[in-house]
Parts: C-alpha cells; structure tokens; sequence
C-alpha cells in the first residue's frame, strides 16, 4: 500500500451548500477522508487510487451557482490526527457550551462536547451551528422530545440530549454523516438520540415538541410543512443554514403554515430563526 496522498484543497464559493455537494460526490470516488478549511475543504486520496480523470464527472465543478477552484499537493503518508489538529480548533459559545476534538483537553465548561471532526460538517465553526447552539443553550428542553434534521456531526443532538431532551432523532442523508453522528453520539455518552439515514420523507406519523433543522434555504422550503405537521401545539422550530436576504421568503412560508417568529440571530451575515406552532 502507498504512504503518499493527494491533498486536494478546494476553495468554494458559497460555501456551505458548495462544500457539503462536493464532499458528497467526492464520497463516491476514492477520497478517503475531508477537512473543512477556511476557504472551503481539502480532500485527500491515496496517490495509488487515483487517475488523471477522476474529477471529470463531478457535476457542481461544471455548475454556474458554485465558484470552485482547487490546488493539488503531494504529501507523505497522513497524520489524520495532525491534520484534524491542524484545522479545527476549539469552539466556546457564550462560556457556556465548548465544542472540541478528542485530542483537546476537557474544560470545566457547562456543556463539554467532543465533535470527530472528520467527513462531517456541523463542527460549531460555522455560523449557523454556532447561532442553533445558542438558540438551544437559552431554550428549556426537559424532557422535549426532538428531531435534529440535517444532523451533520449530531453536534447539535447532542447538545440537546446535555439539556434534558429526550427521545431525540436525529436524520441525514449524507452516509457519512449518518455513520459520523453515530459515533459521535457514542463518545458522548448519548442514551437517546436514534440517527437515521434519509431525508424528510422519513418524517411519517412523528410528533416533535422541537424540530431543529440547519439546512439550506431551498430544502427548507420544500420540507416545511413536512416539518410543521409533526410540530406539537406550542412546539419550537430553530431553523438555519440561510442568509439574511433569505429571511422574507423564509418568514412567508413558516407564516403561511401558522408559525411565529420568536427571535432573530444573525452572525457574519448568517440567520438563524426561532418559531413557534401557536
């Protein structure tokens, strides 16, 4: 077996939607793990296993909606740990909650929790993980039981389950993701959160006292009354992964479906919205 890989290390532009699309056809080639960068994510293939063509179907380079460019290094055989050290840092949310790698050391913050962070995205980088985190760390969730859709790394699961939530599923349909979030809800010590691989169509005879969906604005419009229609009387929805300019199309449709807007975050740009079923 070789020692050498290829570090693809792509910028994309936007990129959330742009890296989480990538990452997915990526998945079907031979890269074998990704990290999430600055500018966008670098993926990494045995240098064995790889061919002159092997980005020649993957349709969201060809794609007008995404800027994508990507420079090649050569590298000695990987150090995932190094690398994983390397790119994610620790996160701390309002002193209260701290989101970290295995390879952090523990602190004495009220909410500890350790993220993999290889494959998946949701890490609490991001704004809009950031802002749900904070949305969940002033919400009473005791004994609520939750739906954590487009769950990522089960970050925000997890996060749940620290404060009382119970049952919890948690869904996405990245493969990686779904095997990713199972393992991080392990490390966690989780006992009620259930992870399953699908989308909204496995949302069939559910009710949700909160539903937590940190997607993009074109699935979530799609799948709100999906969401809506397992939503208790007086139940709770955090929604994020959308932009400011967003908000009126988002406003509309959780209106239409007899939602209330509770309170508004905004980060770099970034929303996250709180409704309630009144």
């Amino acid at each position: 077996m070789s020692n050498k890989y290829l570090g693809y290390h792509f910028t994309v532009e936007p990129k959330e939607l742009g890296c989480e699309i990538l990452v997915a056809e990526l998945g079907e080639k031979p890269f074998e793990s990704f990290i999430e960068t600055e500018f966008g994510v670098t993926a990494y293939i045995q240098k064995e296993l790889w061919t002159a063509n092997i980005l020649e179907d993957i349709y969201i380079l060809t794609s007008p909606e995404f800027v994508i460019s990507y420079q090649i290094e050569e590298i000695e055989q990987v150090n995932w740990n190094e690398e994983w050290e390397k790119n994610f840092e620790p996160i701390d949310v309002d002193g209260t909650c701290h989101v970290r790698a295995p390879f952090h050391p523990k602190t004495d913050a009220e909410f500890d929790i350790i993220i993999e962070p290889k494959m998946s995205f949701g890490t609490g980088h991001h704004e809009t993980t950031h802002m749900v985190i904070q949305h969940l760390l002033e919400t009473d969730l005791v004994g609520k039981k939750t739906l954590d859709m487009g769950c990522g790394t089960a970050i925000l699961a997890i996060l749940a389950e620290m404060k009382g939530a119970k049952p919890i599923d948690a869904i996405d349909i990245d493969n990686w993701c779904y095997l990713n979030s199972i393992e991080n809800a392990e490390r966690n010590n989780c006992q009620h959160i259930s992870v399953y691989e699908g989308d909204a169509s496995l949302l069939i005879d559910q009710k949700y006292d909160v539903i937590i969906a940190n997607i993009n604005r074109n699935i979530l419009l799609n799948d709100m009354p999906r969401y809506v229609n397992c939503l208790n009387q007086n139940g709770l929805l955090f929604l994020s992964g959308f932009y400011q300019e967003d908000i009126p199309a988002i406003d509309e449709c959780c209106q239409e479906l007899g939602l209330k807007l509770e309170k508004t975050l905004e980060r770099n740009n970034w929303v996250s919205l709180k409704y309630q079923l009144g």
